[in-house]
């Protein structure tokens, strides 16, 4: 999910030109589409192995979500909740291993590949489709749970409830959900067109897809933090959560080598007053952009190392209401 360079691209400024290829040989959403069923079922199992996994742990009283939300102690009513995490949680390591791919094509060549360079593009593409399925599904299954769960009004009134708490930002409006879950739908409306640009960027001209596409890094950035925020298997200052943080780390790692050795030459960073340097407001963006990435490396050491992750503690008496009221009449 982030852009792919080619060995021709020196990062002279041109024109978009169309895509002079043959249909034929151009890459199309249907044939990537077919492409991606080996990986999206691979996906699907996984989630299934996590909704029997978070099943299992509520059956034990050892659910994380239940202390959280005692009132969810129930895997045979609150099953479409746990199906909503178990896609979460599976489109979030599907992210992780998009954005991989995408950093490593992007960025320097690997001296070794374990596979070919055209295998690596297919696999970020449908990782790419296979995240934007689950994150969509994981919004759904919140949004069917929360029809479910509105039962003392009608059926119009529900599906309108559990459309819009999922699905507009700013409705929901309880607890962390009122900026977890518009960071969530942040992540889901950016993830669909920037995801989908690469299907049309012969329209569009390939330098400005690959302007667009650099923001995909912020879908995973909200996907995160919507994770960390609302996860309620990692609210606490425990294993589940150092985990999560320590996988940013090779994302982190692999973005600053991204920039510090940047594949296009106009994005390499030379001294301001050097011809080819570029504006001087483009060369300040570069170089805060280097400047946050090693910043962000450090800090994510820093959680590491110090284990203040923004965990919490287990409550010694945990909270007996449900932290979104039931609609009424």
């Amino acid at each position: 999910m982030l852009p792919e360079t080619t060995p021709e691209d020196d990062g002279t400024t041109t024109p978009p030109t169309p895509d002079r290829r043959p249909p034929a040989d151009r890459v199309t959403l249907k044939a990537d589409l077919r492409a991606t069923l080996p990986d999206a079922s691979a996906a699907f199992v996984l989630t299934a192995a996590v909704f029997v996994f978070f099943w299992a742990r509520m059956e034990s009283g050892d659910s994380a979500t239940v202390a959280v939300m005692p009132f969810m102690d129930d895997p045979r009513t609150y099953w479409m909740y746990l199906l909503s995490q178990a896609f979460g949680w599976s489109g979030l390591l599907w992210a992780w291993g998009t954005v991989m791919l995408g950093l490593l094509l992007s960025g320097p060549r690997p001296a070794r590949l374990p596979v070919s360079r055209q295998v690596l593009e297919r696999w970020h593409r449908t990782t790419s489709l296979t995240t934007m399925a689950l994150m969509f599904a994981h919004a759904l299954m919140f949004s069917a749970e929360l029809v479910r769960y509105e039962a003392q009004v009608g059926w119009a009134r529900r599906l309108w409830v559990g459309f819009a708490d999922a699905f507009v930002p700013g409705w929901y409006d309880s607890g962390t959900g009122r900026i977890a879950i518009p960071l969530g739908q942040g992540a889901l409306y950016l993830a669909i067109p920037l995801g989908l640009l690469f299907y049309v960027r012969h329209r569009i001209g390939a330098n400005a897809w690959r302007r667009l596409h650099r923001f995909v890094i912020v879908v995973y950035v909200l996907s995160v933090w919507h994770t960390l925020l609302y996860g309620t298997n990692v609210w606490y200052g425990e294993w589940p959560r150092t985990v999560l943080w320590l996988l940013q780390l090779p994302v982190a790692v692999l973005l600053l080598l991204r920039l510090l050795r940047p594949a296009r030459r106009a994005e390499r960073l030379r001294a301001p007053a050097r011809p080819g340097s570029g504006s001087l407001p483009g060369w300040v963006l570069r170089a805060a952009g280097r400047i946050a990435a090693a910043a962000v490396v450090i800090g994510l050491l820093a959680v590491v190392a110090s284990g203040h992750d923004g965990g919490r503690d287990r409550p010694t008496d945990p909270p007996a209401s449900s932290p979104h009221a039931p609609e009424t009449e």
